[in-house]
């Protein structure tokens, strides 16, 4: 054994946050993330699927907060602060499907919910931690998002949209992180279902760390191929 295959990975002591963790696929990249050596902060909006996290991945720390308050975002990135230092990884996985019924059928109901749970978290979450991952010598942000963008229907038109501003705003982030030139990178994992690729999902966001931010910052990864 060589003794280069002997280092850390570089995803050792890194201190990354995951945005809805209490997903099967915030469980999964939480249980990685910690196994791979790094500080995991998983934060969700009930204390009682936290406590079922905190069952399986033991060494994960825990936060109640609304994501889709602004205010209740800044409270959460100062105890996060106070506590743990700043971060270095944010991993966006608050979403939620709401479609069907044709474009007659894209109510302003589901388009408020997918608004708020797709694309207002991830704005809050962003912007409260975008220093932190500029100032990180390894920052990462990923969010997942779906094929739909590419081939929208009407009968999902709502959540193609949500799913679409969502690229365009992680986009623009990891265009900050470039022309700053950071060590920053922000990547889009891209599904047509989540559900099986967990453990895939996992695999890659610790993989993140292994690669070069220039490299990886502004691509869009298709999963499940």
């Amino acid at each position: 054994m060589t003794s280069s295959s002997l280092s850390p990975r570089p995803v050792v002591g890194r201190t990354v946050l995951i945005a809805g963790a209490t997903s099967a696929a915030g469980v999964a990249v939480a249980d990685a993330l910690c196994t791979a050596g790094a500080t995991v902060i998983a934060v969700g909006s009930n204390e009682g699927r936290l406590q079922s996290l905190r069952d399986t991945v033991t060494d994960a720390v825990t936060y109640v907060c609304d994501l889709g308050d602004f205010s209740a975002v800044h409270e959460l990135a100062a105890a996060v602060h106070a506590e743990h230092g700043a971060i270095d990884g944010l991993i966006h996985l608050v979403g939620g499907w709401r479609g069907g019924g044709g474009l007659t059928g894209q109510t302003d109901d589901d388009w408020d919910f997918l608004h708020s749970h797709v694309l207002t978290t991830l704005r809050n979450t962003t912007r409260a931690f975008n220093n932190d991952l500029l100032d990180s010598p390894a920052g990462r942000l990923a969010i997942v998002s779906s094929v739909t963008v590419e081939n929208p229907a009407p009968g999902g038109a709502n959540y193609a949209s949500a799913k679409a501003a969502a690229e365009t705003w992680t986009r623009a982030v990891g265009r900050g992180f470039a022309t700053a030139e950071s060590a920053a990178a922000a990547v889009i994992f891209v599904v047509r279902s989540l559900t099986g690729l967990e453990h895939e999902l996992a695999t890659r966001v610790v993989d993140l760390w292994d690669a070069d931010a220039a490299s990886v910052n502004n691509t869009r990864v298709r999963l499940g191929d």
